[in-house]
């Protein structure tokens, strides 16, 4: 009889939650109407003796007991856990929860998140903390700018806050639980279905948004989500080259005869191995810096620590190079050949970055071509310009890879040329 009451309990329990999760998914319906696709691609999932709610992109996950304790306390709460932990998988925030520090992740991702719902203005998810909230973001806003999750993660990870903050912040924003962002191989189907969820709501906002003027931080927060990314390690391996590498080439050696050879004869194999063997190799490539005044110097030399790096930290570098970094603003300031480590070493420690006046792409490339016709290079596989993105980019296309390497997304410069490539590199001043 226990047991049976026992039971009746937990399926009313489940019911009753249910019953507010879907009040609270309606509510959400009725002023943001462009999230209806999104609400469907979360499955209910009941975890009983959790106390969250959360998600692994694919179920919403929810302790019953916990959403109808949330309910009582202030019926508003369910729904704006709901929208919070929607827009956590619109923006892919559960997505890169591997390539961050966790903690900060989960801070800048959850400010981000109650920035955009504040300036959203829907009354079905008003909390009793709101006006708290609101004064904390506007001064976050002063030292950040538009509140994104990665514009709010680069600030944290360069300005850390206190213990005590921390806690602060937790309390304002803080509405689930992140402890299913783990990476997973099955989640993969699960991004890419956001992906095309994430698209459509960023095109049935556009009409949205004409009624209303507080779309701002979600457009932001969208389009960060759902601009294209690149691995800048990985677009590097394009800087390869066919040449002879000297050493053993296993793949076409023979040990049974030069073992044989040695026990047969004391110390004379019968066959000695070749000592080349083709492999793409950076050999030439051409680093172009914008030494523009918008262009700090520690800016500068970091990202060639970091260019350089990466390719010296691959297997697909030469030990003899032909390396030309060369500084420009809207003329060529300076060419610094480097064909070894210490070249470039010497460079770091004694060079001066001229230039600091305006920005013209154009000198560069004609410069680039005079080296080739001068017999510079023999075979130059590419260029990687590091700038600000504000200058004169050339028409016509040269003959080898180009990059346009940013440090930060700007909407307002104009787009790269078609036949090159651009990528954001990421430094920590």
């Amino acid at each position: 009889m226990a047991n049976r009451l026992e039971q009746e309990k937990t399926e009313q329990i489940s019911a009753l939650a249910r019953q507010v999760l879907s009040l609270a998914r309606d509510n959400i319906l009725v002023s943001l109407r462009f999230f209806d696709v999104a609400l469907a691609g979360l499955t209910w999932k009941e975890v009983p003796g959790t106390s969250v709610i959360t998600t692994d992109g694919k179920d919403l996950q929810y302790d019953p007991v916990y959403v109808l304790y949330e309910y009582e306390k202030e019926p508003k709460r369910v729904t704006r856990m709901l929208l919070h932990t929607l827009l956590h998988c619109i923006f892919y925030h559960n997505f890169q929860y591997d390539k961050v520090e966790k903690e900060c992740w989960d801070l800048a991702v959850d400010l981000a998140v109650e920035n955009t719902i504040l300036e959203l203005q829907v009354p079905s998810v008003q909390v009793e903390t709101d006006r708290e909230a609101v004064a904390k973001l506007r001064v976050w806003k002063e030292d950040v700018g538009v509140l994104t999750a990665e514009r709010i993660y680069k600030y944290i990870r360069t300005n850390p806050i206190s213990s005590r903050e921390k806690e602060e912040l937790n309390r304002l924003f803080h509405r689930d639980s992140h402890y299913l962002w783990q990476p997973k191989e099955e989640l993969v189907v699960s991004q890419e279905q956001w992906q095309k969820i994430s698209e459509r709501i960023k095109a049935d906002l556009k009409a949205f948004s004409k009624a209303r003027n507080n779309t701002e931080s979600l457009e932001k927060n969208l389009s960060e989500a759902t601009k294209e990314r690149y691995d800048y390690g990985e677009i590097l391996r394009r800087f390869t080259v066919m040449g002879e590498n000297i050493t053993v080439n296993d793949e076409e050696f023979d040990y049974i005869y030069y073992t044989y050879g040695l026990e047969l004869y004391g110390n004379m194999p019968l066959v000695e191995p070749l000592e080349y063997r083709e492999s793409k190799k950076v050999k030439e490539f051409v680093i172009a810096l914008d030494t523009s005044a918008s262009c700090r110097g520690q800016i500068v030399r970091e990202f060639l620590k970091k260019t350089y790096s990466i390719l010296k930290s691959s297997e697909n570098f030469f030990s003899k190079i032909n390396v030309h970094i060369i500084q420009c603003d809207n003329s060529i300031q300076q060419d610094t050949k480097v064909t070894s480590d210490e070249d470039f070493e010497r460079f770091l420690k004694n060079g001066r970055l001229q230039g600091f006046g305006g920005t013209d792409f154009r000198p560069v490339f004609d410069y680039v071509e005079q080296l080739q016709q001068q017999g510079e290079f023999e075979n130059l596989k590419g260029l990687i310009y590091f700038t600000d993105g504000y200058g004169i980019y050339p028409e016509r296309m040269p003959g080898y890879d180009v990059i346009f390497a940013f440090l930060e997304e700007d909407e307002h410069r104009s787009p790269v040329p078609p036949w090159s490539l651009q990528v954001v590199v990421p430094i920590e001043e």
